[in-house]
């Protein structure tokens, strides 16, 4: 199936609703995790050129923010990172040449195999760019700006130089299977680009999580995932992996009230085979609408029977509750059941991966190149 993707020119700002005429499609791979959440740790290390928005803007939540009358000494803010109009070496020779560009570096906040980009040039309508192409690179550390621009560094093309549309979400599907830290991203000549979203699979080390010996086994950052949830109407289920605490009502999941005999649910899968030891399911900022109830299954692998870790459990408001398990068969898959529905903020599922389930994770890592 082929992603949908954006070309063409969008219309002058007319007044009215700023996203009216925002150009957007349903992109097979937005259920992963965005490797380049803050939250998670990303940062846009560095950038050759930000004269009119700063680079760091383009890892904010949320859509991008646009006020038609919001000018600064230096012209028009825009909510996202933009360049400065880049020209020719001489008046005979006024414009660009093809190779000329402008980048940004990005450190994704959890290493991983990348499945998809979004760049989104909400509100860049006459100052986008006329193309972008994105480049990845994996390298242990910290490395500085720097280290990644010094030639030492193989980097892989995830998105070809490609033709981009303005004021409008430019999805482009990645089939590279190999585990990256690092983006190059590349706007041709120059521009705008309000947002950057990176979407894929996280792949954690596995010598640091064996050097842990007990962590959180579905935690985002250390490979954990949601497989499914039976409603995201307030906010997606994967918030309740994010690192820290919630810090605000919708930075966890909520469902929308149930008018049925039914109860809501999240199916997640662990980084790997583990045994788990403690439990905490938080309610922070849910007052009046976290779950009632609680229960979590266990199984290990998709056609194992699902056995009764924790049962029926009382929940309170805006509390962290902890449970202290007693010996659980080793499992790779969670389900979360909150009865009748409502919400948490987080789940941490604290235990010890198998001997079967690090030798997996590490096979898996050096696959990936790790």
């Amino acid at each position: 199936m082929s992603t949908p993707s954006f070309t063409g020119d969008a219309s002058p700002y007319g007044g009215g609703d700023p996203y009216a005429d925002y150009r957007t499609a349903d992109f097979p791979f937005t259920h992963f995790a965005d490797l380049a959440d803050r939250r998670l740790g990303a940062g846009v290390i560095a950038a050759n050129d930000e004269f009119f928005a700063e680079r760091e803007n383009m890892l904010r939540p949320g859509a991008a923010e646009f006020d038609p009358e919001h000018f600064g000494h230096k012209g028009k803010i825009m909510d996202g990172w933009e360049t400065r109009r880049r020209r020719g070496v001489s008046a005979q020779q006024p414009h660009p040449t093809d190779e000329d560009h402008d980048w940004a570096l990005v450190r994704l906040g959890a290493p991983g195999v990348v499945r998809g980009i979004v760049i989104d040039t909400a509100h860049f309508r006459g100052n986008y760019p006329q193309a972008v192409s994105v480049e990845a690179a994996s390298v242990p550390g910290s490395p500085s700006p720097e280290d990644l621009l010094s030639g030492d560094v193989e980097w892989t093309t995830l998105v070809p130089r490609t033709a981009v549309g303005g004021h409008a979400a430019n999805g482009f599907a990645v089939d590279v299977e190999q585990r990256f830290t690092h983006l190059r991203v590349n706007q041709h000549p120059d521009g705008g680009i309000a947002r950057l979203r990176v979407y894929g699979e996280v792949a954690p080390d596995p010598a640091w999580l064996a050097t842990l010996g007990t962590f959180d086994l579905v935690a985002l950052e250390n490979g954990g995932r949601v497989e499914d949830a039976s409603d995201r109407f307030y906010s997606p289920a994967t918030n309740t992996i994010q690192p820290g605490r919630s810090h605000k009502m919708d930075d966890g999941w909520e469902t929308r009230r149930r008018r049925d005999k039914g109860n809501d649910w999240i199916h997640y899968h662990l980084v790997e085979q583990a045994e788990i030891r403690a439990v905490e399911i938080d309610t922070a900022y849910l007052k009046g609408n976290s779950a009632g109830w609680a229960a979590l299954s266990a199984r290990d692998g998709a056609d194992g029977e699902w056995t009764e870790l924790l049962p029926r459990t009382r929940l309170q408001p805006d509390t962290n509750h902890r449970f202290v398990l007693g010996a659980v068969p080793a499992a790779t898959e969670i389900r979360m059941d909150i009865f009748p529905d409502g919400g948490i903020s987080r789940l941490r599922l604290f235990g010890s991966l198998t001997q079967a389930g690090a030798s997996r994770l590490a096979a898996r890592h050096q696959e990936l190149g790790g």
